[in-house]
């Protein structure tokens, strides 16, 4: 994977962003650039082992954790502070982070979830949810967490961060949980994030999850669970809005990058969307899900998302967008580029009958409006389906935009359309006849780009 230059580096470490405006930059460089970059060199910094801990993989290090950050909350309006893990295999529970600090992991650091689930603290569940995502009630606390932050970074020389989730795996497939599984990091009511050049295994449920967060970075991260575990997304940004992920590897259990915005009557009433997202250089493999995903919980809305440079194989779908009747909401404005697919079953899946609601208290006539979706230059190669593009009857998907897709399909009918309207040029194989209008100047609007979002050219 591509790894940013020195220089790049020392910059993403040291520097916060400002939250006032968000530019991107060139097509060949970052994306994930923000103007007006100020340069933080966190004046206070200590090992966590000048709090007691012992990186031996069996000492339970949460105690050490909580107070090594407990001390420096002190000098959070003294410029901040750095809590540096060095080389050793650091177990711990579930604990927060602090704004205007900054985590580093050594090379050869590993934080390691604990496997007792009395070290994972039970809390409320999100409001935009109203119940656990996998049980009703309440939901684990992830294992590095966070609420009302600003100027956060988690970063290092490539250090890991383990879940060990294979307990949680088993008691999901066995259907023991008491409570929903917890991620591996999120961070709510947050700005001004930055997750950076980290190595993230075995995440018990959705791996990096910003809540109802403005302007994360999530830059040169692996992302590493097996193809089999359940529900183990990659990066899920959700009623986050200014987000920007740049070259990360995701292989996992389930999407490897997934945009919410809330589930059904929570998600409408709490009404925070999902906005200005960039993907950009995203290679990874999922066996059961997809690469980008938007929903199935977007309630609450998704808009403006410009991905580009996305690579992957031997996965199950490449681009799905998922919802059903009673999300109500809406996902429009979406501009997705330059695919190259290898041993993919679906290309592209739009579906509006994907089920599933926290509770009977949702409105099945709270229709979802899908509209605005750009989709071009894509290339693959053993491909079995081309698309599968499901509207809802009575609720169109409209102004679905293909343009310069090629792919090498093995299925005798590569296109599975209904309840869609749309247009497209340079389409192979041919496209199903409800999105055969040809892409001509009086649709440009339809094929929508964002212009706000699309990388500057340097010419």
């Amino acid at each position: 994977m591509r790894r940013p230059s020195t220089l790049v580096n020392v910059v993403l470490v040291f520097a916060l962003f400002s939250c006032s405006t968000w530019t991107v930059w060139s097509r060949s460089g970052s994306l994930c650039k923000h103007t007006n970059f100020e340069e933080i060199r966190r004046p206070h910094s200590v090992s966590i082992t000048e709090f007691g801990a012992v990186g031996d993989g069996v000492t339970l290090n949460t105690k050490a954790f909580q107070n090594a950050i407990f001390y420096l909350n002190s000098f959070a309006d003294k410029g901040g502070a750095k809590l540096f893990v060095p080389a050793g295999r650091w177990l711990t529970g579930s604990f927060d982070l602090i704004s205007h600090l900054t985590l580093w992991l050594d090379r050869d650091a590993v934080i390691l979830g604990s496997t007792d689930l009395n070290d994972w603290p039970v809390i409320d569940p999100l409001p935009s949810y109203g119940r656990g995502r996998e049980l009703p009630g309440r939901r684990h606390k992830s294992l590095i967490y966070g609420d009302n932050l600003t100027d956060v970074i988690i970063t290092g020389d490539n250090g890991t961060i383990d879940g060990q989730g294979s307990i949680w795996w088993s008691m999901f497939k066995n259907k023991t949980l008491d409570y929903t599984r917890p991620h591996m990091v999120e961070l709510a009511n947050s700005t001004a994030v930055l997750i950076s050049n980290l190595t993230v295994l075995n995440s018990p449920f959705w791996t990096i999850h910003p809540v109802y967060c403005s302007h994360v970075t999530v830059q040169n991260v692996t992302i590493i669970s097996p193809l089999k575990s359940p529900n183990t997304d990659g990066i899920d940004p959700d009623s986050s809005d200014d987000v920007c992920i740049e070259d990360c590897y995701i292989s996992t259990g389930d999407d490897m990058i997934s945009i919410k915005s809330g589930w059904d009557e929570y998600g409408i009433a709490f009404g925070r969307p999902s906005k200005n997202i960039i993907i950009h250089r995203l290679t990874g493999q999922t066996q059961s899900s997809s690469g980008i995903a938007i929903g199935s919980e977007m309630s609450g809305g998704v808009s403006e998302v410009y991905a580009e440079d996305i690579r992957m194989f031997n996965s199950n779908n490449s681009i799905r967008i998922k919802t059903a009747p009673g999300r109500g909401g809406y996902v429009r404005n979406i501009y997705i580029s330059n695919v190259t697919l290898v041993n993919v079953t679906t290309a592209i899946r739009l579906t509006g009958l994907y089920g599933q609601h926290p509770d009977d208290g949702y409105d099945p006539n709270a229709r979802p409006v899908i509209e605005n979706i750009t989709i071009k230059n894509i290339i693959g190669d053993q491909i079995k389906n081309a698309g599968i593009v499901q509207g809802i009857e009575g609720d169109n998907f409209v102004n679905i935009c293909l343009s310069n897709i090629i792919l090498h399909v093995t299925s005798s009918y590569p296109w599975n359309c209904s309840n869609v309207q749309g247009y497209s040029d340079n389409v192979l194989p041919e496209v199903c006849v409800q999105l055969k209008e040809r892409i001509i100047p009086d649709h440009s609007s339809e094929c929508y780009h964002l212009s706000n979002l699309e990388p500057r050219s340097n010419n």
